[in-house]
């Protein structure tokens, strides 16, 4: 980035990402870039899609609610399963059984390996591979040709360059070995929740697989075989992020954000848990993941209590009519806390389509905040596209002790066991310096050994229960005439939350909040940018390209940084020579990026 001194007069085109297509609506990303200074100077993030399932929910049968939010996501939509079920739990009053929480927990493990590995080593590394880096930094791959690769003993390539060569789409040895893990990742999730993505046998109170042996031991063969491969890509990723740190200087501020993250918890402890909303801070804090709200690198707090009371659903920028003058649904929480009217349990959905407005509406996302009482803010909280939220979380907490996974007050520790080719190895993330592009990535190969690490102490446990002849995996309820519950869960990309408001033994009010809400918001009431708005706007652009080639790398690797659902496809457009301040129009065109 320019110091003031030596700013040169603005050239700035408008730039615009539109659709950036995904599972879960469609995200535009729209920019101001000043080509003459190299930044970006604004960004809105809009999405187009408008689904409705707060809408439809409404008067269902609540038994039925994590069959249909499911089908939310096409990635991701055991995670909506699994944080429903945690929400009528608490409802209805039930705990189930120690087993069914074990094979709930195997389940979400998979769905983590699976997902963060695809999405790592066959989307987001396509923007570090040997052809991106060639089209946009010619420079960096010269140096990368020439740089020895420090952790090659581990991961068998010998310089930077050979590693970038490895995830070139379609034809690099590693973009094709993932593809193969995630099916055997997908193998396990389906030993454990039946079908992949849309689970048919976790249900309320329990699950319905099936806990024989072998359910257990075809998990863990498969478990084996991909341990090597984590190992590796823990090594091979801290390799390139590295070097990028060297090659660049000043490439920590892509992305940059002051860090406000924030993590719900994953993994219930089926020792502690029992899904009453007045012991949830105990069990909140018994998690394998610890939930918490990081501000400015402190804790400010890991109680699940304090996590949902603090929740806003503000407007702003979105296509909505405010529902402030409704009757609340829930005026106080079972403790006889007050509850917001921006709560997600007193939400009405009303939807408003309008033409898009980037000074006034602009996007179907409303803006989630979460209230922080100690310095008076509503902060646009990101979740470092999960990973990162997690890990830094459970480290600050330092409350994580299990026989493979320590989180240290600074770090976490990660043992994994000998692989095919591999020794026993200890992978330690630290806490980084900056809550950045590079940083949310190089976490997601770290989470999936965290994971793997955890998936192992389930298997013990679930295995060794079995062997006790204790096979239990479902328990019985009653749905109440009313009743609120609330559940708190990690997706794949970052915090997940589901309210539930009963009358009658029928829904009355559901709002389910996924983690692309919190990081593609737009602009809320006080004028406070998205996550996605805020990373974007005002980083570096270091890609060695002008305005008739860019293919904007910088941006896209902001954006994939958090896990933005699933980018299938990403198609740039350029405005039509829409002059601002420039001294050449840009050209129009359709690139494929």
């Amino acid at each position: 980035m320019t110091t003031t001194e030596s700013r040169k007069p603005a050239q700035i085109v408008d730039m615009s990402w539109d659709p950036i297509t995904r599972i879960i609506g469609n995200l535009g990303i729209y920019t101001k870039i000043d080509f003459a200074n190299r930044e970006v100077v604004e960004c809105h993030s809009t999405s187009s899609l408008f689904r409705g399932y707060s809408v439809f929910m409404k008067g269902k049968d609540p038994r039925d609610a994590g069959f249909i939010t499911s089908r939310i996501c096409g990635i991701c939509g055991d995670n909506h399963t699994t944080c429903s079920n945690y929400a009528q739990q608490m409802a209805y009053g039930v705990k189930p059984p120690k087993l069914a929480e074990h094979i709930t927990n195997l389940g979400e493990a998979a769905e983590y390996m699976f997902d963060h590995t695809i999405f790592q080593d066959n989307l987001v590394f396509v923007d570090f591979c040997e052809a991106m880096v060639k089209a946009t930094n010619p420079g960096v791959l010269a140096r990368a040709e020439r740089t020895d690769a420090p952790r090659g003993d581990i991961h068998g390539y010998r310089t930077i360059a050979d590693i970038m060569k490895a995830f070139n789409p379609f034809e690099g040895e590693v973009y094709k070995e993932a593809l193969k893990v995630s099916r055997v990742t997908r193998e396990m999730f389906c030993l454990m929740e039946g079908r992949h993505v849309h689970p048919s046998t976790l249900y309320p109170g329990g699950v319905g697989t099936m806990p024989q042996p072998n359910t257990f031991t075809d998990y863990l063969s498969r478990l084996m075989r991909v341990i090597d491969f984590v190992k590796k890509a823990v090594a091979m990723n801290d390799d390139v992020f590295d070097f990028f740190y060297e090659a660049l200087p000043g490439y920590e501020e892509v992305g940059k954000r002051r860090i406000m993250l924030g993590c719900w918890g994953a993994w219930q402890n089926p020792d502690v848990v029992d899904y009453r909303y007045s012991t949830m801070n105990e069990w909140g804090k018994a998690m394998y993941v610890t939930p918490g709200i990081i501000v400015d690198g402190k804790l400010v707090t890991n109680n699940l209590i304090d996590i949902n009371l603090g929740l806003r659903i503000m407007l702003g920028s979105s296509f909505y009519e405010d529902w402030v003058n409704e009757q609340p649904f829930v005026t106080h929480d079972p403790l006889g806390n007050p509850v917001d009217m921006r709560h997600p349990w007193n939400q009405t959905t009303v939807p408003v389509p309008q033409k898009r407005d980037f000074d006034g509406n602009y996007s179907w996302v409303m803006s989630p905040r979460w209230y922080n009482p100690a310095g008076d803010e509503h902060l646009a909280l990101d979740t470092g596209g999960g990973p990162l939220a997690r890990l830094w979380s459970t480290a600050l907490s330092g409350l994580v002790d299990t026989p493979y996974v320590k989180a240290t007050g600074s770090s976490v520790k990660i043992s994994l066991p000998k692989g095919e080719s591999l020794p026993e190895t200890t992978l330690e993330w630290h806490i980084p310096k900056w809550s950045n592009t590079i940083e949310r990535d190089r976490a997601r190969p770290y989470f999936v050994a965290y994971a793997a690490a955890m998936a192992l102490q389930f298997l013990e446990e679930a295995m060794g229960m079995l062997r006790d002849g204790d096979t239990k995996v479902f328990q019985n309820f009653e749905v109440p005439d009313e009743a609120i519950g609330c559940g708190f869960h990690e997706a794949v990309r970052g915090v997940l939350s589901h309210h539930l408001v009963i009358r009658d033994k029928k829904i009355a009010n559901y709002h389910p909040y996924p983690p692309t809400p919190w990081n593609a918001s737009p602009r809320d009431i006080y004028g406070t940018p998205g996550p996605y708005e805020d990373a974007v706007q005002g980083q570096p652009i270091f890609e060695e390209n002008g305005p008739d080639d860019f293919k904007g790398v910088d941006i896209m690797r902001t954006v994939r940084s958090f896990d933005p659902c699933l980018p299938c496809g990403v198609h740039m457009y350029m405005g039509k020579g829409k002059t601002l301040t420039t001294v050449h129009s840009p050209t129009y065109g359709a690139n494929h990026g």
